[in-house]
């Protein structure tokens, strides 16, 4: 099984993840990254590798569990 993970001491906020793969992330009103689900099925990992790809500060990563 795939799923996102996030490194919160390289994370600032940005919301980039959240407009690539807003199933997945959300900024909250303090600019904190909330991961709203963190298995990606088949038909999801497309735009969650997009959000991966897009993060400038490579805060997330996809791992295998």
């Amino acid at each position: 099984m795939k799923c996102v993970t996030v490194d919160f001491d390289k994370c600032t906020g940005l919301g980039i993840c959240e407009s690539l793969a807003p199933d997945f992330f959300e900024v909250n009103d303090d600019g904190e990254l909330l991961v709203l689900k963190e298995e990606i099925g088949d038909e999801e990992l497309q735009e969650v590798e997009e959000a991966v790809a897009g993060c400038p500060t490579e805060a997330l990563k996809i791992v295998e569990r």
